[in-house]
């Protein structure tokens, strides 16, 4: 099971790199499943995949973002919810000082995919 989960994640951590580079609103929120909560790089709570979508949307426009994941930790916590923590670290191609945040999802099984419901970013610094 540990396998699968590890699978899953990685799987997942590729397309939101993916949607990332080109600040994709659509692609990254399909990652996310319909009543997903997600706190990103400022106070608010986005709901929902609409909510996701917002949230990439006003983002600067950067030039060449990228994000690379580290100490990636995953376990399936029960059938169909896996539970993630790792750090992801941006690069805004100069645009502002790299970032390093803490992230942790939560992934659940929905309508036969693989879905973040919940996406919690965490630093001591401020975001973006």
């Amino acid at each position: 099971m540990q396998d699968d989960a590890d699978a899953i994640v990685s799987a997942i951590m590729a397309k939101w790199a993916a949607g990332f580079a080109t600040l994709d609103a659509a692609a990254l929120s399909s990652l996310y499943a319909k009543n997903a909560f997600f706190f990103g790089s400022n106070p608010k709570l986005y709901r929902g995949r609409d909510g996701v979508a917002a949230y990439f949307d006003g983002l600067p426009r950067f030039r060449a973002p990228s994000v690379k994941f580290s100490e990636v930790a995953s376990a399936m916590v029960a059938p169909g919810v896996i539970n993630m923590a790792a750090i992801f670290s941006f690069d805004l191609a100069g645009e502002r000082p790299p970032l390093t945040v803490k992230m942790s999802w939560v992934i659940v099984h929905e309508d036969g995919g693989w879905k973040i419901v919940n996406h919690h970013a965490s630093s001591k610094e401020p975001l973006i």
